[in-house]
Formats: C-alpha cells, sequence, structure tokens
C-alpha cells in the first residue's frame, strides 16, 4: 500500500439524503434497473491517463500536479500502478483503460520500450489477480510524440507509418494478454493542417490499410474483444479525417470495415464537431457501430476540449436514453476521460470528481431508463411516423418517382403539415430529469 491515499475509506452508497462527501447518493451498484444491476448497465472505467499521467497543464500553462510517480523510470511506473489499483479499490471500479505511454517510461529504442509495456502488463496482471478492476480497452499514444506531428497510419514518412503499426501491434498483444474487452484507435493527429503539402487521396487510402491490418491482426491473435475507432474533430489537427460518427462509416464502408469496426464516442468531442453527445449515439446505433463512450463534457463557454467530469444529469440522461434504447453496452461501457481542473491539486479532489460522475452518470441512466419503460416518448414517435405503415406508402419505397406522381394526381393529395410538439416533448422528458 502507498500513503497517497491516505485516510480516504471505501466509497459505498449512502442514498440521496446523505451529506457525506465521499459517498455514492445516486450509484448503487446492485440496485437493479430493467433487469440489470446498475453496475453492469453503466461499466464504470477509470483512465489511466488523465487520472495518473496528466502534469495539470493547459495550452498556456504548464504542470501544476505534483506526483511521487511523475518520473520516467521503471520504478515511478510500478508507483503510479500501485496507487492506480488503490483508486480502483476506493471507487470499487469495475474497469479501467490505459494508452501504452501513460503506463511505462519511453525507451532509448523501439524495443526497449516494447519490454517496458510488457513489464508493467505483467505487473498489472499480478495486480489483477487480487482486483475485482478488469481492463475495459487498451490503446496506443500516438500523438504525443513530436514523431506524431504529422499523424501516424497518415504520416507522409512510410518509417512512421511502420513505427506506428508495431506501436499497436504491442499495445493489442498488451490488452489480449490483460483480457481487454476493446482495443481503441484514437487518431489524435490524423489529419491535416494546410492542403499545400498534403495528399488526401495518399494519405486516405495508408489509413485504411493500417486499420485493415488491425482486423487482421485481432484474428491473427484471436482476440474476442471489439476493435472501436474515437471520432475527434479539429483538435488538435486542423481537418480531421475521424470527425464524427458518419465520417467514421463512410470511411468503414468504404474499405469494407463496417462489420468490423464501432465507435468509442466522447461527449467532449461530439459538441466540438457540432453535434449532440446523444445525436452521435443515435446515428452509430442506427448503423450498427456504436460499441463505447467517453463521458466527459467541455466548457461550452471554451473552444476547445477541456475533458471535464460530467456534472448536468439531465444532459446524460439523454445520452443514456440512446444506449439504453439501443439495448445498452455489449463490451463497451463508461470511461471517465476526464480530467481535474488543474487547481484540484490533492488526492481526495481525484476521489471526489469520480464519486460525482458516478453519481451523475447513475442518475441520468435511472431517469433514462423511468422514460424508457414509461414509453410516452416511443409512443409520440411512433404516431409522428403512423402514416407509413400503410401499405401504400411501404409501397412507394420499392417504387419509382413517375407511379408516385400519378398516385398524387389520382388521389388530389394535399397533405397539410402536423406539428412536431418539440416543445411538449421537452416537458415530458423534464417530468423524469
Amino acid at each position: 500500500m502507498t500513503d497517497f491515499f491516505s485516510g480516504i475509506d471505501k466509497v459505498r452508497y449512502a442514498g440521496p439524503d446523505s451529506d457525506a462527501e465521499l459517498a455514492f447518493r445516486w450509484y448503487d451498484p446492485e440496485r437493479v434497473v430493467m433487469g440489470k444491476r446498475l453496475e453492469e448497465h453503466l461499466r464504470f472505467a477509470v483512465a489511466y491517463w488523465h487520472s495518473f499521467a496528466w502534469p495539470g497543464g493547459d495550452p498556456f500553462g504548464g504542470q501544476t500536479f505534483e506526483r511521487p510517480w511523475f518520473a520516467d523510470d521503471m520504478k515511478a511506473a510500478k508507483l503510479k500502478a500501485d496507487v492506480a489499483f488503490e483508486l480502483f479499490e476506493i471507487l470499487d471500479a469495475p474497469f479501467f483503460c490505459f494508452h501504452d505511454a501513460d503506463v511505462r517510461p519511453e525507451g532509448a529504442t523501439f524495443a526497449e520500450s516494447r519490454r517496458n509495456l510488457e513489464e508493467i502488463v505483467d505487473y498489472f496482471a499480478g495486480k489483477m489477480e487480487s482486483s475485482k478492476t478488469k481492463l475495459l480497452w487498451g490503446t496506443a499514444n500516438l500523438f504525443s510524440h513530436r514523431r506524431w506531428m504529422a499523424g501516424a497510419a497518415t504520416n507522409p514518412d512510410p518509417d512512421v507509418f511502420a513505427y506506428a503499426a508495431a506501436t499497436v501491434k504491442s499495445c493489442m498483444d498488451a490488452t489480449h494478454k490483460l483480457g481487454g474487452q476493446n482495443y481503441v484507435l484514437w487518431g489524435g493527429r490524423e489529419g491535416y493542417e494546410t492542403l499545400l503539402n498534403t495528399d488526401l487521396g495518399r494519405e486516405s487510402e495508408q489509413a485504411g490499410r493500417f486499420l485493415s491490418m488491425v482486423v487482421e491482426y485481432k484474428h491473427k491473435i484471436g482476440f474476442p474483444g471489439t476493435i472501436l475507432i474515437e471520432p475527434k474533430p479539429q483538435e488538435p489537427t486542423k481537418h480531421q479525417y475521424d470527425y464524427d460518427v458518419a465520417t467514421v462509416y463512410g470511411f468503414l464502408k468504404r474499405f469494407g470495415l463496417e462489420n468490423e469496426v464501432k465507435v468509442n464516442i466522447e461527449q467532449g468531442h461530439a459538441i466540438l464537431a457540432g453535434h449532440s453527445f446523444e445525436h452521435e449515439i443515435a446515428l452509430a446505433a442506427s448503423l450498427g457501430i456504436f460499441g463505447s463512450i467517453d463521458m466527459n463534457r467541455n466548457d461550452y463557454q471554451s473552444g476547445w476540449d477541456t475533458d471535464q467530469f460530467p456534472n448536468n444529469h439531465s444532459e446524460v440522461a439523454l445520452a443514456y436514453y440512446e444506449i439504453l434504447r439501443a439495448g445498452g453496452f455489449t463490451t463497451g461501457g463508461t470511461n471517465f476521460d476526464a480530467k481535474l481542473r488543474r487547481q484540484s491539486l490533492d488526492p481526495v479532489d481525484l476521489v471526489a470528481a469520480h464519486v460525482g460522475g458516478m453519481d451523475v452518470c447513475a442518475r441520468g441512466l435511472i431517469a433514462a431508463a423511468a422514460m424508457l419503460e414509461d414509453g410516452g416518448l416511443e409512443r409520440m414517435r411512433a404516431e409522428r411516423y403512423a402514416g407509413w405503415d400503410r401499405p401504400d406508402a411501404k409501397a412507394m419505397l420499392t417504387s419509382d418517382l413517375a407511379s408516385i406522381a400519378a398516385r398524387v394526381e389520382a388521389e388530389n393529395l394535399d397533405p397539410q403539415p402536423r406539428s412536431g410538439r418539440q416543445e411538449r416533448l421537452e416537458n415530458w422528458v423534464n417530468r423524469f430529469v
């Protein structure tokens, strides 16, 4: 045991009336909602990078956090792992997620970095033997080091492409060894700054082949989990190839991967793309590529990805409504890709941030389940499209323009607008949240 979280007990459910700072008011993991325990519905994961590797900087200032494991060696990496698993225990977290660069020091060579990763994976495996916390997903950091400044799979330098391929292979091996339920590809710099030095066609083909190789390797090693892409627009690259769910789906269709790869959707990225979180989830579900979520929010007065813990259960409820409506998570879950504010220096702040986020998500899911079980929204949705259940309406979808036009004239159709009832629907939602 370390002394980093000294004096902080395991967080437990205490109910909505509790005034304890570190207690769950809404997240009772054993509570059954729609036939499943809340823990099974929400599948919470702690993000290793923001919780333990992020130094507290922002675009205008550097490190504010001082952590005893902030050193670039294996001793510090193991101390960081010790503290991480202590937090998992305090929160009773079902899952965690990591990038390779979060958990091991960078070596002088690729081979040394790989050996460092393998050593820490073995260390994780030992700790997981006595922990309930499992690996939701692993991924590779292909964006922080200067070698990735022009992208990874889309880089104009073939040696960088090769380095990226070797890095992803090592991270997939690590994820597989730890029993990870997904593997995520986050193209942090898969995009471009200017067309003046960019060959769009070439870079797209490189990205498509890279992803195909990832899928091929998944099957080669027998990895049973899901391959996920995390859409992200504009940040840090001006034009991102994985801008949003629709863009990713078009990419997957182009390369015949729509049945092999799903998406990990982040709330903050959805907002940066000009969408709502629930839109991206609903679209992914309708396309058959919904996989998992990163639960973090942006500051709506800021134009960049601030990665804040969720604090609006009404907003979260609409997202979980779409998740439940789609059947819930399978291999995915709710990963807190969120970080403390750079002035929140104390260990207890890290615990409190997760407690608050977990409570907000639980309260949102409970409200979403109540809405879905009531059925009012679905009834009103069905009423709006009821006309399409008529035989003549269904027939139009297999007909042609000339036949439809003839019917309009023959029946002297004069359709009148009908209310979308948006305000009434919003009022209905507010009864639950």
